[in-house]
């Protein structure tokens, strides 16, 4: 998929967007990618490149869609997220401390001894994280029962799921992809970071994955695509899929691995378990605009 895509039902409902708005959620998604960069530098350890792919797809849900703050995030009514790619941790708890909901240090203290900050969201650490995630799969099969739950108790709260592409070969994803459609879960909303690799290759050299939309299509789900590093897209999507009212939505959103840090863009080794130097760090927070001073107070936390 390519620049020229054509957005299919989205092409209509395009509104025109508040450019504030815009710049905002954008302001959110570079926090988010400097936070994650660092923190992984923090960590000698952790996954950079499904992390940075997902950054504007987190600043849209947590800075429009979601709508949680410090009042309602344990309501009963909120609307929940699950972070079914659990190894992009850092870009949750970096998102966490861009919008309020976590301190900043405690987002650069991943994987750290006694840190809440686990190299995978733990349920028991963090009251933020709606489950426990990191086995591929079974994050997306917990958001389905949310979202039947939630339905059984006639609350108006919605379900947001992010999945990663090599999740898609876990036969765990089709069945709850059956179980969603069968079960007619409107207030369900999966999105796939399809940055097209995983682990030390791409997608198509491990286990192809395409037709992609039509197999979701095929399963009954409302499915779109975009792309997803073009916010007016994201909440054009996410629109659309409110208004949804008879089957669950999926977004595949076309992504870049490593996206904003150029030598890590579309390669397969910045994936995970990658050890960041300083000077790699610097250049990638660079790379993200970081100011000098911000760039001090990112690398030199104690």
């Amino acid at each position: 998929m390519n620049a020229n895509i054509q957005l299919s039902q989205l092409s209509a409902n395009l509104a025109a967007q508040d450019d504030d708005d815009i710049d905002r959620l954008a302001a959110h998604a570079r926090e988010i990618r400097r936070l994650s960069v660092a923190a992984i530098y923090h960590a000698t350890s952790g996954h950079p490149g499904g992390s940075l792919s997902c950054a504007d797809i987190l600043s849209v849900l947590y800075g429009q869609e979601l709508a949680l703050d410090a009042s309602n995030v344990a309501s009963p009514d909120r609307n929940r997220f699950v972070l079914s790619k659990g190894h992009a941790a850092p870009a949750l708890y970096a998102t966490w401390a861009s919008f309020g909901l976590m301190d900043r240090k405690t987002a650069l203290s991943l994987r750290k001894l006694g840190s809440i900050a686990q190299g995978h969201p733990h349920v028991l650490d963090t009251p933020l994280a709606e489950t426990s995630t990191g086995s591929l799969g079974q994050g997306f099969s917990t958001a389905i029962g949310m979202a039947l739950g939630l339905r059984h108790q006639r609350k108006a709260a919605r379900v947001y799921t992010l999945l990663g592409d090599g999740e898609m070969q876990e036969g765990e994803v089709w069945e709850g992809a059956m179980c969603g459609a069968h079960h007619k879960l409107s207030n369900l909303c999966a999105i796939i970071d399809y940055n097209k690799l995983q682990s030390d290759d791409r997608n198509e050299a491990i286990m192809g994955l395409e037709p992609l939309a039509q197999k979701w299509r095929a399963f009954g789900w409302h499915t779109l695509e975009i792309l997803g590093h073009e916010i007016p897209a994201i909440t054009a999507a996410f629109d659309e899929a409110r208004a949804i009212n008879w089957r669950p939505t999926v977004i595949i959103a076309h992504t870049i691995k490593g996206r904003g840090v150029p030598y890590m863009e579309d390669q397969p080794l910045w994936h995970g378990s990658v050890k960041l130097t300083r000077e790699q760090t610097e250049t990638a927070l660079l790379s993200l605009g970081t100011s000098a001073i911000e760039m001090k107070e990112l690398l030199d936390v104690r």
